[in-house]
């Protein structure tokens, strides 16, 4: 499934499939985008044959491809406010499944995900983690014998028991280890961040990370916020493709901050969510701290359950100390 942005000018990558590649295996899930934007069966079926070399592709990405600095995404993905840093796998706190690093997935298949969208040229990257895990130079042998141990703990500890041991767990991998999954997870979701937006390239150095960090945390879910895709993906008809965005257009920004900003993840992950929105502002970078402060006064908690609430509640008074409040009313009453 994460700065001060450099000043290094966007080009695209040289080796993304071509247009008349759109793109890669069919997926049941679609991006919204305008009900005229349709892809027939036999078409999915043509078009998976043109399923990019994704390792080839991250291998050969050049920083220059993006406008941000990909080290400081780095940085800022390392911290625990977004991914932590963990050095042996452990696992998820909601599917269980293995993660390592800064949340590199360690079992994930290759996943087929195809573009819809005949508007945008880039195809989605959904390799394998063991392909990812080579494109970032590892032994798959050892890839394997993480996975065994990993799996031998799940069933001495069960979840809860493994993620109270995280923090004494011997390393498995090296710190350098580690950030080469990181930039390969990158790297990757800047390539789905293409794929799911097709002005990226025209993006601020702020936008261009906060997209990618929010593919890298989401992967393949963020097909879920279907009116932030239709948001960002939005045309203004009586403009010349791009003169909205060349504008700096604050009401379109404005729309697709709103649409995350009053989403479940932006209420479970408040503090992460607050970071990645405001980077979206076209002022972002002239004001960062007046950015994340603006989102922090509209962006509001999850909303606990009422029953939740009241068992906590509840929790705190046990029979005794009912019996003995009781008993001081009594003798209150009788004085």
């Amino acid at each position: 499934m994460p700065g001060t942005p450099s000043a290094v000018p966007a080009t695209a990558p040289t080796l993304v499939a071509p247009p008349s590649a759109l793109i890669a295996p069919s997926s049941a899930a679609a991006i919204q985008v305008p009900s005229t934007i349709s892809v027939s069966v036999a078409q999915e079926g043509a078009l998976s044959a043109a399923k990019p070399d994704a390792v080839s592709l991250i291998r050969d990405f050049n920083n220059s491809d993006v406008k941000f600095d990909v080290e400081r995404l780095m940085d800022i993905l390392r911290d625990k406010r977004h991914e932590g840093w963990v050095l042996a796998a452990y696992p998820d706190p909601k599917t269980a499944q293995p993660l390592i690093g800064a949340g590199f997935s360690l079992d994930l298949p290759e996943r087929a995900h195809i573009q819809r969208d005949p508007l945008n040229p880039y195809p989605f990257l959904e390799p394998s983690s063991a392909e990812l895990w080579e494109a970032a130079g590892l032994d798959p042998a050892r890839l394997d014998r993480i996975l065994a141990q990993f799996h031998e703990r799940m069933d001495a500890w069960d979840k809860k028991g493994f993620r109270r041991q995280i923090w004494s767990l011997d390393p498995q991998i090296t710190e350098d280890d580690a950030n080469a999954l990181l930039r390969v997870g990158i790297i990757q979701a800047i390539y789905n961040a293409r794929a799911y937006c097709r002005n990226f390239d025209r993006f601020s150095a702020s936008q261009q990370m906060a997209l990618s960090q929010l593919v890298y945390q989401m992967g393949i879910n963020l097909e879920e916020f279907s009116t932030f895709l239709s948001l960002i993906n939005r045309e203004n008809a009586t403009e010349p493709e791009g003169t909205r965005l060349a504008k700096v257009d604050a009401q379109y920004w404005h729309d697709v901050q709103l649409s995350l900003v009053q989403s479940q993840w932006a209420r479970l992950y408040r503090d992460r969510a607050k970071a990645v929105i405001a980077m979206l502002d076209p002022r972002y970078v002239d004001n960062p701290q007046g950015a994340e402060r603006s989102i922090g006064k509209v962006l509001r908690p999850a909303r606990r359950a009422r029953r939740h609430t009241a068992s906590i509640r509840q929790a705190g008074y046990s029979p005794r100390h009912h019996s003995a409040a009781h008993r001081r009313a009594a003798r209150a009453r009788k004085d």
